[in-house]
């Protein structure tokens, strides 16, 4: 596809400098992000302007706000501009072979995924592979990552899939906590404090309905991750729900124990995931078709 005009390519760094200012607010916070003056981000702007032939923002005394319009075409181009500075960031890195930008889940990552890595380096030296933490679903289109381990459901829209993991979990507590409760049956740890992980807000739910319980789940306390999560049941502060593979080695140095039973199936397991349109990146495919010798799952991979 030929390119458009060069008026309709201003510079990036006009383009930066309007799409900072939608989603900072003010020329003042974007001009600390892009490292430039505060003339200098309006100069950039008025610039784009001129380009473009368009109002972009209306000036009032020393301040300025986007026009609506304006403020679509900055969403419009985000997007742009995360696909050039990633573009940009795997040539600068890897200049002769691949790269894969990786969105991972912090526990996980670290305690199945980084041990496994240096296998895939061995065997891949010509792929770079760039790491960053997301908790939550995301846009691939203006986040710029190639692909993302997630849990739950692997309904991402416009996303193929692949297994790593089904997960186990078990309520574990601090093993004073029990010298001062009884518990007999599931029932029972609803009269303990539950602690709760904010990624799965329906795991408690989930685990008492499997063994039969009908009942509201009392509230507790949250957090974000299963690190925190753990040194609170450490602590004594509560009764939480960890991954087996999570809770096998605080129980094996007895900073915990299981607060009743054994491992329980979740309803969620651990997946790749992958936008369609970038299944058949070199690196990206390298990677799947690794981890695939690595995972639970027998299914058969997208192509």
């Amino acid at each position: 596809m030929p390119l458009p005009s060069r008026r309709f390519l201003p510079s990036t760094t006009a383009l930066s400098a309007l799409e900072a200012i939608d989603r900072l607010g003010s020329a003042t916070a974007a001009a600390e992000e892009l490292a430039l003056s505060q003339s200098a981000v309006s100069k950039q702007l008025l610039s784009l302007e001129e380009t473009l032939g368009v109002t972009l923002a209306i000036r009032e005394g020393n301040r300025l706000r986007l026009t609506p319009a304006a403020s679509a075409y900055a969403a419009e181009i985000r997007e742009a501009l995360a696909r050039i500075g990633q573009a940009s960031m795997r040539l600068t890195v890897n200049p002769s072979g691949g790269s894969l930008s990786l969105a991972i889940l912090p526990t996980f990552g670290m305690r199945w995924l980084m041990p496994r890595l240096p296998r895939f380096a061995e065997a891949h030296p010509e792929i770079t592979i760039h790491m960053g933490t997301r908790l939550q679903r995301f846009n691939f289109a203006t986040e710029g990552f190639d692909a993302a381990i997630h849990y739950g459901n692997p309904d991402w829209p416009g996303c193929n899939h692949l297994k790593l993991r089904a997960e186990t979990v078990l309520p574990v507590c601090a093993p004073p906590l029990l010298d001062r409760h009884t518990v007999a049956r599931p029932s029972d740890l609803l009269g303990l404090p539950l602690l709760h992980i904010q990624t799965r807000p329906t795991a408690w739910a989930d685990w008492l309905a499997h063994w039969g319980v009908a009942a509201e789940v009392p509230r507790g306390t949250l957090h974000d991750q299963f690190s925190t999560i753990t040194q609170a049941a450490i602590h004594g502060l509560g009764v939480a729900l960890l991954p087996d593979y999570l809770a096998e080695a605080p129980i094996q140095r007895g900073e915990l124990t299981p607060a009743w039973g054994g491992a329980t199936p979740a309803l969620g397991a651990y997946w790749l995931v992958w936008p369609k349109e970038k299944s058949a990146d070199p690196a990206l495919r390298q990677f799947r078709d690794w981890l695939a010798t690595e995972a639970e799952t027998e299914d058969d991979l997208p192509r």
